[in-house]
């Protein structure tokens, strides 16, 4: 096994956890980031704190056993893992749920930029969150009961392709149809302000595509290996680095702050006032 060192563990995890905290009170203190974009990547950011905050626990859990606290195969410990499992379901599932809103968003922004705000009203994002969350909720609860049977890992497992795929698509049309859209709306006095703001979110939003493929698809794989190959030497070879994996999860909980920052001058703005006082 490739251990990666508690202190550094623990670091990463507080690390994440602060960052997204900071987006989230960013967002609720300045009354200009009240918008349905801010809104989904807050839950964006809500999905990366959950996945810090069960690596965490699950640290934590290795420890106690370790040090005779805990035991491996008793009820309360088979509960208590069941409840990581539901965070990490539910946090897998918020990311994917919350990047594909955010490219929705993107998509309205770039090709109905006239109707947008008739379109994606602050009440309908937040209808849209509820629903995203509670079928999130609902699903990572059934999963984690469930997730000995074959036939409950294996659409959990497809899912994350499935939808990895679908995102890809609506990049890709996006990205194709921007520029003729553009000159239809060339006329206009503000469409190459509104143009460049669009495309820069969609830039943005490939951005986190990126660095979340990066950072989970190690550890779904994982899954899948330890799931219907647990035997096998390269499977074995590849799971030894379970630890690693696991810190790539964290990672993405401090990368995608350091992109709403980098990316968003009213972000920044609004760190800038937090941070001064």
């Amino acid at each position: 096994q490739v251990v990666v060192p508690e202190e550094v563990f623990f670091t990463v995890a507080a690390a994440g956890i602060l960052e997204n905290l900071l987006v989230l009170i960013a967002v609720i203190r300045n009354k200009n980031l009240h918008l349905p974009m801010y809104f989904f990547i807050c839950s964006l950011a809500i999905s990366d704190m959950l996945g810090s905050l069960y690596k965490t626990l699950e640290n934590i859990f290795i420890i106690l056993c370790k040090m005779g606290y805990l035991t491996r195969r008793g009820d309360f410990e088979k509960k208590l893992d069941d409840a990581m499992d539901s965070m990490f379901i539910l946090s897998l599932l918020g990311s994917i749920f919350s990047l594909l809103a955010i490219a929705a968003d993107r998509y309205i922004t770039i090709f109905y930029a006239l109707r947008y705000h008739n379109i994606m009203t602050l009440r309908r994002a937040l209808v849209i969150l509820a629903i995203i969350w509670t079928f999130c909720a609902g699903s990572s609860i059934a999963i984690a009961l469930f997730s000995y049977e074959a036939a409950t890992v294996i659409p959990f497992t497809i899912l994350f392709p499935l939808m990895m795929f679908f995102i890809l698509c609506l990049y890709i049309h996006m990205f194709l149809l921007a520029r003729s859209h553009a000159k239809k709306i060339a006329s206009l006095p503000t469409s190459t302000v509104h143009q460049r703001t669009n495309m820069k979110g969609a830039i943005t939003l490939t951005i986190f595509l990126g660095v979340f493929l990066c950072c989970w698809a190690p550890f779904v794989l994982h899954i899948l290996l330890a799931r219907f190959c647990p035997h096998n030497p390269y499977c074995a070879c590849y799971m030894s680095i379970f630890h690693v994996n696991g810190t790539l999860i964290m990672c993405n909980a401090i990368i995608d702050p350091m992109i709403f920052a980098f990316r968003s001058p009213e972000l920044r703005s609004t760190f800038k006032k937090m941070f001064c006082c």
